[in-house]
């Protein structure tokens, strides 16, 4: 019989999760909105009898505050064999409340009577509620592969979804991501190394239109020593601390390298990264400004 995989989308509302789930959906996953907790078994039960090997679900503040429990459920999940992937969607309080601003549309923890017009008085009760819906799913987070939609496109967020899936569920999975600090610090990031201070492809001749993930470029930083002293010094770091790390029964790590565009130095840096850990550890590399293109 095939393992059975179970992918729960989780996080802040507001933050994507409707987008997640239909990327899951195009990858053959059976798919479920907003489930309560306590009908999640059952329903693995049931698709185990049937055809359907692949399940998602989405599941967060809207099932009440049974919530908090869900960690210690999906932890007996694994226990009994089942494949599980744990994807929590975040997002930046000022971005969370420009969209429930603009669409209207009420907060799950917003209170009775609110009807989704966010100004004067209901403003503050929007932030409150954002902030205990924080509060509900911080230990959910910790637990988590955490993805940062704040300035993701749909089609951003899809690919990192499918991404994560394609990985192995049941090792610590290391995650390079290369971001623009001009477009601001990525909060899914368990660790940011600023490279910055590295020579900058930007300012050659011939570089400037092209990525880190292209040849002229990699030739050209691959050949600076202070590109290569950050790279084993980062490389080193990690080789000390992720044996601990998985110890930690930690599930994701995800490394943020930050240049100034997060076009050239920044990608090139994650990509050979993920490169060197790769043969080791479940690892991915993700661009937020180039991946995928618009």
């Amino acid at each position: 019989m095939n393992q059975q995989h179970l992918a729960v989308i989780t996080g802040m509302s507001g933050s994507g999760k409707s987008i997640a789930l239909n990327a899951l959906a195009d990858a053959g996953y059976y798919c479920v909105d907003n489930l309560p907790l306590q009908l999640l078994e059952p329903l693995l039960a049931l698709e185990d009898q049937s055809s359907a090997r692949k399940l998602a679900v989405a599941m967060d503040v809207r099932g009440g505050d049974s919530i908090p429990r869900l960690p210690r459920l999906l932890e007996h999940l694994r226990r009994s064999g089942v494949t599980v992937y744990l994807i929590f969607l975040d997002t930046d309080d000022g971005t969370l409340i420009r969209r429930f601003s603009a669409t209207r549309r009420r907060h799950p923890l917003s209170p009775p009577g609110d009807d989704g017009a966010y100004q004067g008085d209901t403003h503050q009760a929007l932030i409150q509620a954002i902030q205990r819906e924080r509060d509900l799913l911080c230990e959910l987070r910790e637990r988590a592969h955490v993805i940062d939609t704040s300035f993701l496109r749909p089609a951003q967020l899809m690919t990192f979804v499918n991404k994560v899936i394609g990985v192995n569920a049941t090792h610590l999975t290391l995650v390079f991501e290369s971001f623009s600090f001009r477009r601001g610090i990525t909060q899914d990031a368990d660790y940011v190394f600023d490279v910055r201070m590295l020579p900058n492809p930007f300012y050659e001749a011939g570089l400037r239109d092209l990525t880190g993930l292209d040849r002229p470029v990699i030739d050209f930083l691959a050949a600076q020593p202070q590109v290569n002293a950050m790279a084993q010094q980062i490389t080193r770091f990690l080789r000390d601390w992720l044996p601990e790390l998985a110890h930690d029964h930690r599930s994701y790590v995800t490394v943020a390298i930050g240049c100034t565009g997060g076009q050239h130095r920044s990608v090139y840096l994650a990509e050979r990264l993920a490169a060197e850990f790769s043969p080791d550890w479940p690892t991915l590399a993700r661009h937020r400004e180039i991946d995928p293109k618009p």
